[in-house]
């Protein structure tokens, strides 16, 4: 582990390099830009708008939506994460190295997220607000465990992941509200995607300098990771009445299209392709194993998701405290 810390504390010039993916505060879009101006003398036309757009979104494409959001809200356990795999980086809580600036960065840049989403479905009036912020506080609560083993390897592995799900996961949302006729809400998850698509970059350059001077305990931190397969963010989500509400919404993003096991397959293929796994030469014994594992990851994805797509399971109806128990 303290090998891993020292290719990480090695790698702050490169990390500076990329700080330009994040944005300076002063001209970055804020939830104010996007929402209702509750200060004007028509915010209740403005607010009558919205929610006239929102009516056209299907009850499917809300729990999507309020899903998203509940996992977006649940960034104090994401911060913790960072913190937790690059303690090493920032021990005071405002060092001015790259590393930390790096993290405090992505955080800022993310809050927004939650909070325009979560103002969004509270002018919306589609959804029950007490069960969602019922459900985020479980999930803050009940925490979150990457299965990393607070390696810093597998920690930006990981999220090199997850950021390409949730800019998949946004973006396929955005595409289905603009269908359903809410411009708005279609902007909205527009803007969330394009700040997770730049973030996605960044940590794939982070890993892709790690391959680059560590590669073999790089690419076995890879193969470590998916053998374990990716936990989602919100696994732990819970609302105090479904018995498994994560399942229940995963789902019905899997039923909509908007995050499914080919998209997993599809961010294995890209992440192999990006950091060049199969080229890498000159490694042996579990390296060796791992890339092998690795190079044919995706394609025993596909092939699960072909089987699930050749005959999708049944699925009774299940309410949603989310929509006021109503089933979906």
């Amino acid at each position: 582990m303290q090998a891993h810390l020292d290719v990480i504390n090695s790698m702050g010039d490169f990390v500076e390099k990329n700080l330009t993916l994040l944005l300076e505060v002063e001209g970055s879009w804020q939830p104010s830009d996007i929402l209702p101006d509750m200060t004007k003398e028509a915010w209740h036309d403005d607010v009558q708008l919205l929610r006239e757009r929102a009516r056209g979104v299907s009850d499917e494409l809300l729990i999507v939506l309020v899903g998203n959001t509940v996992t977006e809200e649940a960034l104090p356990s994401y911060q913790t994460m960072l913190n937790r795999h690059l303690s090493v980086t920032d021990p005071t809580g405002r060092a001015d190295n790259p590393w930390a600036r790096w993290t405090r960065g992505w955080t800022s840049e993310e809050n927004r997220h939650g909070e325009i989403l979560n103002r969004y479905l509270y002018l919306s009036g589609r959804v029950d607000m007490h069960a969602f912020e019922v459900t985020t506080q479980h999930l803050i609560r009940n925490g979150f465990d990457p299965r990393t083993d607070r390696d810093p390897y597998k920690g930006l592995i990981y999220t090199s992941f997850q950021e390409r799900a949730t800019k998949i996961s946004h973006g396929n949302t955005a595409l289905l509200a603009n269908q359903s006729g809410d411009s708005v809400l279609g902007k909205i998850c527009a803007l969330v995607t394009g700040d997770e698509s730049r973030h996605e970059e960044a940590y794939k350059r982070f890993v892709g300098k790690i391959v680059e001077l560590d590669p073999s305990e790089a690419v076995t931190a890879f193969a470590q990771m998916m053998k374990n397969t990716v936990t989602m963010p919100a696994r732990l989500m819970a609302d105090g009445v479904a018995t498994d509400l994560f399942s229940q919404f995963s789902v019905v993003a899997q039923r909509i299209g908007v995050y499914t096991m080919r998209d997993y397959a599809d961010i294995i293929e890209h992440l192999v392709v990006y950091w060049n796994i199969p080229a890498l030469t000159g490694l042996t014994g579990d390296a060796a194993a791992a890339q092998d594992y690795l190079a044919g990851l995706a394609k025993r994805y596909r092939a699960l998701a072909d089987k699930r797509e050749a005959r999708p399971a049944e699925q009774s109806p299940l309410p949603f405290s989310w929509i006021f128990n109503r089933s979906v």
